[in-house]
C-alpha cells in the first residue's frame, strides 16, 4: 500500500510537525509543510530553523535544497494529510482543540477517497474516533469506508527528537484495523522502532498516561521535599538512599513541571473521567503548586532587603532547550514582578520570553538571590568566585539540585535547595 503515498501534507510546523515532515521529505515522499505563522514559513523555505533542536537544521536544509519539502501556509491536496497542532489547555484545565477543529476544516475541502489522516497532536481519548470523524465528514466521505483515519501520537524527548523518531516504538491506533494497516506501512518507512497496531482511543489513552505516569512520580518526589521540609530531613539524601531498593526509583523534585506534554496530558484523563481520576488530578495540582513553594522560599530569603533583586538562570522548561511552554520558571517570575522584585533572567537557549531577557553580567550584578530553575549545562561553567563579586549578597537557591554546592560554598555561598530541611534565616 505505501506505493499509493507519494505526497503528505503536513499540517503544523513545530517541535513535532517539522522533524516529521523533515525526515518523510529525506526518504523519498514530497511533503508540503503548513503552518499559518509566515515567518516559520520563510525561514523554513530559505532552509533554516525556528526551534532549537540538534541535527534538524541540517536534516530541514537537505530536504530543501532536494525540493522534496516545502511550506507553505494552507494545506494543499495530498495522498496522506498527518495533523501535528498544538493542544493546549484552557485556564480552567479543559483540552482546547480549537488547532485541531481548523487543521480538520482545513483538510474538509482536499480530502480525497483513499486519503489517510493521521492526527499526531496529543489528544484525549476519542478526539479521534469521535470529533475528528465527525469533522471530516463534513467532506462528504466516510472514515474508515471512503478514506482512512488514524491515530499515531509523537513519544519523543526534546533534545533527541530526530534519533527518537526513528528509533522509538511507535504506537498506531486506527479507526479500523485497516487504516492501522496502511498509517503502519506509512511510518514504517521511516521508523526502525517495532511499530504496535491498535484502535485509536487505546493509542490517544496510551500517550496521556505516558506522561501521567511522570507526573504523578514527580508530584510524589515534590510533595517529598515538602515533607522533609517540614520534618527538618535532607530529601535529596532520602531519594539517594531510598533509591538503592532494588524495587525503588524515586523522581526528583523541583520548582514544577513543564513543556507542552507532562503539564498537559493528565488534565485530559481528567476531563474525560473525573471521578474516577482522583490521583491524576491531586498530582497535577502538586506540581502547578510547587512554583508557589519556590517563591515563598525566595520571599524568606528577601525578608528585610531593601530594593532586592534576584537573578534567574533558566526560564525553559527543562535544561538545554529552548522550550517555554508551560514553564514553572515563567511563574516564579510573573510572582516576583507582582510582589515589586526586581527581576533578571538570563538564559542561554531561550530566544523569545514574555519577560525581558539579560546577559549574564547584568543578570547577576547587584543581585540578592540566585535562583537556578532550568538546569542548562552552561551554568555548571559559572564560576562562584566571579559570580561573587558581581551579586550584592552570596545566596543561591538551587531548585535542581544541578550545581557543585561544595564548590559555591568555598566562594561564601549560602546555598537553599527544595527538600533542604530547616529554612535559613533572612538575608538581610
Amino acid at each position: 500500500m505505501i506505493n499509493q503515498i507519494e505526497h503528505i501534507c503536513v499540517l503544523g510546523l513545530g517541535y513535532i510537525g517539522l522533524p516529521t515532515a523533515s525526515l518523510f521529505a529525506t526518504n523519498g515522499f514530497s511533503v508540503t509543510g503548513v503552518d499559518v505563522n509566515p515567518f516559520v514559513v520563510e525561514t523554513i523555505n530559505r532552509g533554516d530553523i525556528h526551534i532549537e533542536e540538534p541535527g534538524l537544521q541540517a536534516v530541514v536544509q537537505a530536504a530543501i535544497d532536494a525540493g522534496s519539502l516545502r511550506a507553505r501556509m494552507a494545506p494543499v491536496a495530498a495522498d496522506a494529510f498527518i495533523i501535528a497542532v498544538p493542544t493546549p489547555v484552557t485556564p480552567s484545565k479543559l483540552a482546547d482543540l480549537k488547532y485541531i477543529r481548523a487543521a480538520a476544516n482545513a483538510i474538509v475541502p482536499l480530502l480525497r477517497p483513499g486519503n489517510l489522516v493521521v492526527l499526531e497532536s496529543t489528544s484525549p481519548p476519542g478526539t479521534t474516533a469521535n470529533l475528528l470523524a465527525d469533522l471530516l465528514s463534513e467532506s462528504g466521505l466516510v472514515a474508515g469506508r471512503d478514506y482512512h483515519l488514524a491515530h499515531c501520537p509523537e513519544r519523543v524527548l526534546p533534545g533527541k527528537i530526530l534519533q527518537e523518531l526513528i528509533e522509538n516504538h511507535r504506537i498506531i491506533g486506527g479507526y479500523t484495523p485497516k487504516c492501522a494497516e496502511l498509517a503502519w506501512a506509512l511510518y514504517g518507512s521511516i521508523v526502525s522502532g517495532e511499530i504496535h497496531l491498535t484502535d485509536a482511543t487505546t493509542a490517544e489513552l496510551v500517550k496521556v498516561m505516558e506522561n501521567t505516569y511522570r507526573d504523578v512520580n514527580i508530584a510524589l518526589a515534590n510533595e517529598l521535599a515538602m515533607i522533609a521540609e517540614h520534618l527538618g530531613a535532607d530529601a535529596w539524601e532520602v531519594i539517594r538512599l531510598a533509591n538503592l531498593h532494588p524495587r525503588v526509583n524515586l523522581h526528583s523534585p523541583g520548582p514544577g513541571v513543564g513543556g507542552h506534554c507532562i503539564s498537559v496530558d493528565p488534565w485530559f484523563i481528567v476531563e474525560q473521567a473525573p471521578e474516577q481520576a482522583r490521583l491524576i488530578k491531586l498530582a497535577r495540582t502538586i506540581n502547578d503548586h510547587m512554583p508557589h513553594v519556590v517563591l515563598g522560599k525566595l520571599k524568606e530569603l528577601l525578608r528585610g532587603v531593601d530594593q532586592p533583586k534576584v537573578a534567574v538562570l533558566g526560564v525553559a522548561y527543562k535544561g538545554n532547550v529552548d522550550d517555554t511552554r508551560e514553564s514553572p520558571a515563567l511563574e516564579v517570575v510573573r510572582g516576583l514582578k507582582e510582589a515589586g522584585i526586581d527581576v533578571c533572567i538570563f538564559d542561554p537557549h531561550v530566544r523569545e520570553c514574555e519577560f525581558e531577557l539579560c546577559d549574564v553580567e547584568t543578570t547577576l550584578s547587584g543581585a540578592d538571590v540566585l535562583v537556578l530553575l532550568t538546569p542548562h549545562n552552561e551554568y555548571r561553567f559559572l564560576d562562584p568566585d566571579a559570580v561573587a563579586k558581581l551579586v550584592r549578597r552570596t545566596v543561591l537557591v538551587d531548585c535542581q539540585n544541578f550545581l557543585s554546592h561544595s564548590q559555591w560554598r568555598a566562594s561564601n555561598f549560602k546555598i537553599a535547595s527544595l527538600g533542604d530541611g530547616p529554612r535559613y534565616a533572612a538575608v538581610a
